[in-house]
């Protein structure tokens, strides 16, 4: 019978890797939590609605890019391509904008598009999002980022450049998409790839985002919000530079930077590598204050970010998994049933260890005690159960000794003491 394979673009996370995925995962409920945002957890399935109406129905994601499929019941489901989207309904379910003025919330774990693999991008994929629900100020924008580069520096990730951008608001946007529109229009239906030949009619955005090269120097004197914006727009991204140069945070303004999901206005930004390859982008979010509006609830503004972690775990250094203190073997029958109780002993005083589950001969033995890693390794044979006694071996040198049973466990919290933690 044929084995079932693994899914394209779906990894199998096996160790250290793993190591790399708990590692961000603590480093952000420790750091987001020096902000004030608590965690979150929302289904990985949500109607196919919710991203078509808040991602926007003519973006690559929702046309190309999402698993979606019918129920039983006839409706339209998928797997959640984003988080933010499902953050922002659960945030109008719960009602929470009538029991606390402001939200501070972070997700993570899978998101799922269906796109090419490559490197840094799978077909599942992990995210790491925080979202501020609540506040319009420019402060909240800032204070986004200020976290976010302090996460990266807690994972020891460097080397990234942060790109900034302001795609207006509801007054001035319109005009942008127009003028444009207009532009691309100007330059003939055949100039561009066929994906921007569409995007220049249904959302010509998403042209400035293109990476293909004909495309981006046939838009290097598309117009810039910059020229076009009100005002008020104006005002708040000056605010936001204003607070992130005062922090000392470097940054460079990057006017084709629109971000592809079409909730996004105002302050945008991404953190980009160039390590990684194509997809450079390891962390980004932005403004999106209509988006709660736009799915049913109350106009409250918006601002957040996303962190792929598998582009992070590319930059990060590899994280060698802890050895263990201590290898438990057992030679015999009437050897088990010790070995057994010294091993959860020494593990309900915080100690690792590893017990073999079968007696063998001492050579099998010795060599699974060297394959674990293990510090030391606890022989018990026949001699050994029977004067309730432990032969200790220090699997670096090859020395050994004997001692009581009573005596192994105060010789290992000795130890730990002598060695601040360790066994070596």
């Amino acid at each position: 019978m044929s084995r079932v394979m693994r899914i394209k673009g779906f990894a199998d996370i096996f160790p250290p890797d793993g190591a790399l995925f708990t590692a961000m995962e603590a480093a952000a409920r420790l750091v987001f939590a020096r902000f004030g945002f608590a965690e979150l957890r929302t289904p990985l399935l949500e109607f196919t609605e919710l991203f078509a109406r808040s991602i926007g129905a003519e973006t690559d994601v929702v046309q190309k890019e999402m698993y979606a499929f019918g129920d039983s019941k006839g409706r339209s489901l998928a797997l959640r391509p984003e988080a933010t989207a499902g953050v922002v309904r659960a945030y109008i379910d719960a009602g929470l904008n009538a029991k606390e003025g402001l939200s501070r919330l972070f997700t993570l774990g899978p998101m799922f598009r269906h796109e090419r693999p490559q490197l840094g991008r799978m077909r599942q994929f992990h995210q790491i999002n925080c979202e501020c629900l609540g506040s319009g100020s420019p402060v909240a924008d800032a204070e986004m980022i200020v976290m976010l580069l302090q996460f990266l520096r807690e994972i020891d990730v460097s080397g990234l450049t942060l790109k900034l951008n302001s795609l207006g608001c509801a007054d001035c946007r319109p005009r942008y998409r127009a003028a444009l529109g207009d532009f691309l229009a100007g330059l003939g239906a055949d100039a561009l790839c066929p994906d921007c030949a569409r995007r220049a009619v249904a959302n010509p955005l998403r042209v400035l985002d293109c990476k293909v090269p004909g495309c981006r120097d046939l838009t290097v004197n598309a117009p810039k919000f910059a020229d076009i914006q009100c005002s008020a727009c104006k005002t708040h991204f000056a605010g936001v530079l204003d607070l992130l140069q005062a922090r000392r945070i470097d940054y460079e303004l990057d006017h084709r930077l629109v971000r592809g999901l079409d909730y996004y206005c105002r302050t945008t930004f991404e953190l980009v590598s160039g390590a990684i390859g194509a997809q450079s982008a390891v962390a980004g979010g932005g403004r999106y204050d209509g988006l709660v509006k736009c799915l049913g609830g109350p106009d409250v503004p918006g601002v957040g970010f996303a962190c792929g972690m598998e582009r992070l775990a590319l930059l990060m250094g590899k994280t060698d998994p802890p050895l263990p203190d201590f290898f438990v073997v057992s030679t015999c029958a009437d050897a088990q049933k010790q070995a057994f109780s010294l091993a959860q002993e020494l593990r309900d005083a915080n100690f690792r260890g590893v017990l073999a589950f079968s007696p063998a001969g001492m050579k099998s033995l010795m060599r699974q005690a060297h394959k674990s890693g293990a510090r030391r390794c606890l022989i018990i044979g026949q001699d050994e159960a029977e004067a309730s006694a432990v032969t200790i071996k220090n699997m670096a040198d090859g020395s050994q000794t004997t001692v009581s049973m009573s005596e192994v466990f105060s010789l290992f919290l000795h130890k730990r003491e002598s060695e601040h933690g360790t066994i070596n």
